[in-house]
């Protein structure tokens, strides 16, 4: 419970400079029912509002420009397995999963490139938002010891259509392309790792890359994110 308090302080401090205070209902990874959002091909262009991602549909192309302004597209990845991240700098939330002792995002990432799998991270804030931009992001791409891709998405399009309304955000792309996770890195929504529900942490992103490895189905396909709002613009 203590915990619980404290997450929930973290959020408080780290998202009133924007004016962004986290819902009680963003607080929680409890597993909720697949979206009844439509989607289309994963050609389908981010920037038509009603294209959505939904778990067991295509997931929706995008390109975006990486920190060194280059050109990304999720095509480019067609036949891998994709984890997408969805990121601020600026969020406590974030920060603590990647460099607290047991955060879902400190080892995950290097264990799934070194098994071949595409991490990205987006970075939806807009202008004049906290985590805004390259700069913030470079600094935090730095300290976190992250290896892969930072993608920036001011316009927040590309989150709009994917329905990210935390950081971090999580998403499971499998080798043909089929959205098969989305939610929560994990269930302890301290992001320390040190307050799961039900008392057994689960990183429910592993498990998903454990199950698309096996050719397996996700047991929790999808569940609630917790963390600091997406900084979108208005």
């Amino acid at each position: 419970m203590k915990k619980l308090l404290a997450a929930t302080l973290l959020a408080l401090v780290g998202c009133a400079k924007t004016g962004d205070t986290p819902r009680a209902d963003n607080t929680s990874s409890a597993v909720v029912a697949s979206s009844a959002a439509s989607t289309s091909s994963a050609s389908a262009d981010p920037s038509q509002t009603s294209v959505h991602a939904s778990v067991g549909q295509a997931a929706p192309d995008f390109q975006l420009q990486d920190l060194d302004g280059k050109v990304v597209k999720l095509a480019d990845y067609k036949g891998k397995v994709v984890v997408l991240e969805w990121f601020n700098p600026g969020c406590p939330f974030v920060r603590a999963s990647h460099t607290s002792a047991k955060g879902g995002l400190r080892n995950l990432p290097q264990k799934a490139l070194q098994n071949g799998i595409t991490w990205i991270a987006i970075n939806s804030s807009a202008k004049g938002k906290d985590g805004n931009g390259a700069d913030a992001s470079r600094k935090a791409e730095a300290a976190f010891h992250m290896t892969y891709p930072v993608l920036l998405d001011e316009s927040g399009s590309v989150g709009r259509t994917y329905g990210a309304t935390n950081t971090p955000n999580m998403y499971v792309i499998d080798k043909s392309g089929t959205l098969v996770y989305a939610g929560a890195i994990d269930n302890s929504p301290d992001a320390e790792g040190e307050s799961p529900t039900g008392s057994v942490l689960v990183n429910y992103v592993s498990d998903a890359l454990d199950s698309v490895s096996a050719g397996k189905p996700v047991a929790v396909p999808q569940t609630k994110a917790y963390g600091c709002g997406v900084k979108y613009g208005s």
